[in-house]
């Protein structure tokens, strides 16, 4: 099967680099109110498209790429807050794995985070991030951006935009999570539910802390180049690496 990379963002600024300058475009196909841009970034296909904010729109974007264009890979892009002191703002992190941090069914017995299946399916936990795609993105932050931090961990995501101490400290012990958004861990888990590989790639805009909103007010643009540069670079060759 040819090599078709879904690639998502959630805002405009996350994705738009990529559409407006990188890749060559040869279509927009609206479905669901999303244009999904179709063409090509160097020799590799492309589908590009916004999802929007939040974890239903991001999975219900994912499910879209699956089936109504054929990818074989999900990556998604943008930006997200630091919950680790060691990871700055502007760095790079890829997601080794994702978690709903926002899933609790603690009153039944299970762990935060974990999602029991029906019938006879595992218990899902964390999502693991495909091992090539990960290599490719870390290959692509030592060519591509080689003075900016690149880390790997965890990443978790919820339906709220982390702005408090509190809520920081939580997720770090909770969840051992080294970033947080809104939108990875549900195409994470389309992606397992399809068996599609995928990875996520995020530039950090703030520190999830107290100071959150004034941070990502400050350096959402400039922490979403940074993640559209290092894609770019990493999806240029992706088809000949296979």
């Amino acid at each position: 099967m040819k090599t078709r990379i879904g690639i998502i963002g959630a805002m405009d600024l996350e994705i738009e680099k990529l559409t407006k300058e990188e890749m060559n475009s040869e279509n927009i196909i609206t479905k669901a109110g999303l244009r999904f841009h179709i063409g090509k970034l160097g020799d590799t296909d492309v589908v590009i498209v916004r999802s929007g904010i939040g974890k239903v729109n991001a999975a219900l974007c994912a499910q879209i790429l699956i089936d109504c264009f054929q990818v074989t890979h999900l990556i998604n892009t943008g930006i997200a807050g630091s919950l680790d002191h060691s990871i700055n703002i502007g760095d790079i992190v890829i997601g080794t794995d994702a978690m709903h941090h926002d899933l609790d069914l603690s009153p039944l017995g299970y762990d935060p985070g974990i999602l029991p299946t029906l019938g006879d399916g595992p218990v899902l936990s964390s999502f693991p991030a495909d091992p090539f795609l990960r290599s490719l993105a870390a290959r692509a932050c030592r060519d591509a951006a080689p003075d900016i931090g690149v880390h790997e961990g965890r990443i978790v995501s919820g339906d709220q935009f982390i702005s408090s101490s509190e809520q920081r400290t939580r997720l770090v012990k909770t969840f051992h999570a080294i970033c947080t958004e809104m939108e990875g861990a549900a195409i994470a888990h389309t992606a397992y539910l399809n068996d599609i590989p995928f990875v996520i790639l995020r530039a950090i805009s703030d520190k999830a802390g107290d100071e959150a909103d004034v941070e990502f007010g400050t350096f959402e643009h400039k922490a979403a180049e940074n993640c559209a540069n290092v894609l770019a670079h990493m999806v240029r060759d992706i088809s000949r690496a296979q």
